[in-house]
């Protein structure tokens, strides 16, 4: 089972990101855009898993705690690994110190199960679409700057999810497998 760690979104952060999603898919429709419901904030993307590591990986979650909930901010935009050859379109999000802190601890405590850390630094960001065929990225381009990026609002929570990731032909299908409350302040 192909499995990640992520933090969710307020219902009212979803809906200003999508309805900036749906103007921009209008004029830049190649791409494929994430599903609104599939928007997270990806902390580990564990991968694939044999089925009898489950329980394993969700105790581990259990020690991940933190004194304050986590803050998140969503706004600006960008691409990775640059405007001119985009491969996916972002949104930014500015988060409280304790966001790294959270992530690191994830890190920490799968690794012991032969769950590699990341070698790159986390960078907080929300993908809204993967670009594989760059022609015609100019609309994308323009599409922004008419649109956004804006304030797109600003998510308090205090669980981590475990999510299981089915892929499929209407693209990714998740499905919660564990929360975890790491911080007992609201």
């Amino acid at each position: 089972m192909r499995l990640f760690v992520a933090l969710d979104l307020s219902d009212s952060v979803r809906a200003a990101l999508t309805e900036f999603c749906d103007k921009l898919r209008a004029e830049f429709p190649s791409a494929r855009w994430v599903r609104s419901e599939g928007l997270h904030v990806t902390l580990k993307f564990i991968g694939e898993v044999k089925e009898d590591r489950l329980a394993q990986i969700e105790n581990s979650l259990n020690a991940v705690n933190s004194t304050s909930p986590v803050e998140m901010n969503f706004h600006g935009a960008g691409f990775f690994p640059d405007a001119r050859r985009p491969r996916v379109f972002w949104i930014g999000i500015d988060g409280s110190p304790n966001l790294a802190e959270i992530a690191t601890q994830v890190e920490s405590h799968l690794e012991p199960f032969g769950i590699a850390r990341e070698s790159r630094e986390f960078k907080p960001h929300l993908t809204l679409t993967r670009i594989s065929d760059t022609r015609g990225i100019e609309k994308l381009h323009d599409a922004v700057r008419r649109h956004g990026p804006a304030d797109f609002g600003t998510v308090r929570t205090n669980e981590i999810h475990l999510y299981r990731s089915e892929l499929g032909r209407g693209g990714a299908k998740y499905t919660r497998m564990k929360t975890v409350v790491f911080s007992k302040a609201q």
